[in-house]
């Protein structure tokens, strides 16, 4: 095999080690004890096999004897297998004004439900204008409006309040 390439992300492989001994794992997974680095790496050759450090901040560093490329591959295919069962979890806005009509908030309170429907957090923002900054308990109002409007268990992750001339809150599903 003899891997020494420069692509291996951090990981030294046989002549890259560069430490005069090491506590060797052979390739059946028995501990065999701080082997001078030479001795490893000829073992490993022999075996037609990579020395491949594991844990490097270990004193002394740890090494095992295997096959890099088929080592690498397990790495990656766990690496993929770690993403795809990741969830990632969306920010949808939702902006009103204080001064919203019945219909048109039937509408966003709508529109929140289908985001909480589809597992997305929604920030739902009253923005204001002019006067209306000397009223903000309407904007407090219609938010409460939009909650009494939803059918679906919801968490409230940030309760209203003012931010500059907006006022909003953030809700998301509850777990199920």
């Amino acid at each position: 095999m003899a891997y020494t390439n420069n692509n291996n992300k951090g990981q030294r492989v046989n002549e890259m080690i560069r430490v005069r001994e090491v506590r060797l794992i052979d390739d059946e997974g028995n501990q065999r004890g701080i082997v001078p680095t030479l001795e490893a790496l000829k073992m490993a050759r022999e075996l037609d096999l990579d020395l491949v450090e594991v844990s490097p901040n270990a004193n002394p560093p740890v090494c095992k004897i295997l096959d890099y490329g088929k080592f690498r591959f397990e790495q990656e295919k766990k690496l993929r297998e770690s993403r795809k069962n990741q969830k990632v979890l969306k920010l949808k806005e939702i902006r009103m004004q204080p001064k919203i009509g019945s219909g048109d908030l039937d509408t966003k309170a709508k529109h929140v439900q289908e985001f909480l429907d589809e597992g997305c957090k929604v920030k739902v923002t009253i923005r204001f204008r002019g006067r209306e900054l000397a009223h903000t308990e309407l904007g407090y109002d219609v938010l409460q409006e939009v909650l009494k409007r939803l059918t679906s268990a919801y968490v409230i992750e940030k309760n209203p309040a003012m931010d500059g001339k907006t006022m909003s809150m953030t809700i998301s599903a509850k777990a199920k």
